[in-house]
């Protein structure tokens, strides 16, 4: 049979939440009108999660949806990468659904991804908002990927934040995973998910989220994401800003003479670091001084950028700024220049 939609989970000893991740699938409202499946792949797991899958299937097959299992039975987890690969691999749908087993899709999610779905092209990722528990966790994250209009989900895709739609809300058509040749499987410590985020860009992907809130996103400190070095989406995030923004730009400003702008700075490739012809910032402190980068291997001074007031800057702008942490602030100064994202500045915050 044809599944219109596979439900992908990857687990790794998830017994803790299995109940309330799948007991929110049973009571999804696109069951009994969309043809559905399940599709897990058990990496290896040592606590409970091989029997409460049997109990599951079991629960599901009443429902009319089938529950699928890849077991990988070698004793060694091979990561979320590989687990979501091995899970895509036995299902059938025409449609993926990606669902961590940590978090709760809310009744209408797959019905109401579904909706759009249809209605943008094959290649196109949909996402929607979600809600974080404990709800005082990641407030400032949560506030960016709620509120971010449908024009800046392809656009403010060089921040920290990571993908513009979380991992835990894509649904898609399988084309998209199939052009991609799935996520990596390079284990512990990969950003599987940025890299398809940003591969599915460069293959010329879309990006949309239905507005309206569709799981619960847990907060926990056992989540995968802090196995991921800070260092490691740092580069990858300065590979792809050098590559699509500065290679198209012959002169920026940097905002921020601070911590974070500095370290922007020498981060990058000789040849933009050549293309900065300033720093801005507000701090009275660093204004009309000079910025004078030491290269340690040539025991040298680099050459010296002058630090001046952000209304004194030539646009346009690598923001190395973080949002929402001045009261408004930096966002009422960078409102106030009257500004386009994407052609003036963008934001590396």
């Amino acid at each position: 049979m044809k599944y219109v939609i596979s439900i992908i989970i990857p687990i790794h000893n998830g017994d803790k939440w299995i109940n309330n991740c799948f007991n929110a699938i049973l009571h999804q409202s696109a069951i009994g009108l969309l043809d559905l499946e399940i599709c897990v792949c058990n990496d290896a797991s040592t606590d409970k999660t091989l029997e409460l899958l049997d109990e599951w299937k079991h629960v599901f097959n009443q429902k009319g949806v089938p529950l699928h299992v890849f077991n990988n039975i070698s004793g060694v987890p091979q990561g979320v990468g590989y687990a979501k690969n091995k899970a895509v691999s036995i299902s059938n749908g025409d449609y993926l659904c990606f669902q961590d087993i940590d978090d709760v899709m809310l009744e209408n999610r797959i019905l109401f991804q579904y909706n759009q779905a249809i209605k943008e092209p094959f290649n196109t990722i949909v996402g929607c908002k979600f809600k974080r528990e404990p709800e005082n966790s990641t407030v400032r994250y949560t506030k960016w990927a709620n509120s971010l209009l449908q024009e800046q989900l392809n656009v403010q895709i060089y921040t920290s934040h990571g993908p513009t739609v979380i991992m835990p809300t894509w649904f898609c058509n399988r084309t998209v995973f199939d052009s991609i040749g799935g996520f990596s499987e390079k284990g512990k410590g990969e950003p599987e998910d940025l890299l398809f985020f940003y591969k599915h860009l460069d293959l010329g992907g879309k990006i949309c989220r239905v507005d309206e809130c569709l799981l619960i996103y847990n907060y926990h400190v056992n989540a995968t994401t802090f196995s991921i070095h800070e260092d490691t989406i740092w580069n990858i995030r300065i590979e792809r800003v050098e590559r699509d923004i500065l290679s198209k730009w012959s002169q920026f400003t940097i905002w921020n003479a601070g911590k974070q702008g500095r370290k922007f700075f020498n981060s990058l490739k000789k040849e933009n670091r050549s293309k900065v012809i300033a720093m801005c910032d507000i701090n009275a402190n660093l204004i009309g001084r000079d910025y004078m980068p030491y290269s340690v291997k040539t025991r040298k001074v680099e050459c010296s950028i002058p630090i001046v007031h952000f209304k004194d800057a030539k646009p346009p702008f690598i923001i190395c700024v973080k949002m929402d942490m001045t009261d408004g602030a930096f966002e009422s100064n960078l409102q106030s220049l009257d500004l386009q994202e994407d052609r003036d500045y963008i934001l590396f915050s």
